[in-house]
């Protein structure tokens, strides 16, 4: 049976649809990155938050989409939803968790870097991720630290890591149960 790249990417829940001047587009992540696809959920400051954080927690996060990966599952049922923070038992929608983990990100590193997360350099990122990951950060009034921390590296690392390429990368062979006719 002969099956073309779009639908292998459709039927494997690689892509994800965007809607663009009212139309379904069926998009990978880096693709909508690419193409300045319209956020549906998030508002700008929160994509920018969302951005640099990810893209401390993993290079290549930006590039490969990872907004218009978080955007677009926020946007699903939960229960449809492809994100990691499904497995956890937290109160949806998962919006409210996203925005308010983006803006205590925010808050946090205005009032103890001085910076936005948008500026702050390797040295203070580093920093305010490891008292993230290890549930210390200073002042916080959100969702758990290592929550957020770990949903966001997740979100990372399935864009940047889960797909052919990334497999490529870290020197894995790709064992899928059906392979693609080419790379996506």
């Amino acid at each position: 049976m002969s099956i073309s790249r779009r639908n292998f990417i459709r039927q494997s829940g690689l892509a994800v649809t965007f809607t663009v001047a009212g139309r379904a587009m069926l998009l990978t992540p880096r693709e909508a990155y690419a193409g300045d696809i319209p956020f549906s959920v998030l508002n700008r400051e929160e994509v920018d938050t969302l951005e640099a954080i990810c893209e401390h927690l993993l290079s290549g996060a930006r590039g490969n989409g990872v907004a218009h990966f978080v955007d677009s599952q926020l946007s699903l049922d939960p229960a449809d939803s492809m994100l990691f923070i499904k497995c956890f038992e937290l109160e949806q929608p998962f919006p409210d968790f996203y925005r308010s983990a983006l803006a205590e990100l925010s808050r946090v590193s205005e009032t103890v870097y001085g910076k936005s997360i948008v500026e702050l350099d390797q040295a203070g990122a580093v920093s305010l991720i490891e008292s993230l990951r290890d549930g210390n950060v200073p002042g916080w009034i959100g969702p758990p630290p290592p929550l957020v921390y770990h949903a966001l590296r997740n979100d990372a690392v399935d864009v940047v890591y889960g797909t052919m390429e990334g497999f490529a990368d870290l020197g894995i062979p790709y064992l899928a149960h059906i392979e693609p006719p080419e790379a996506w």
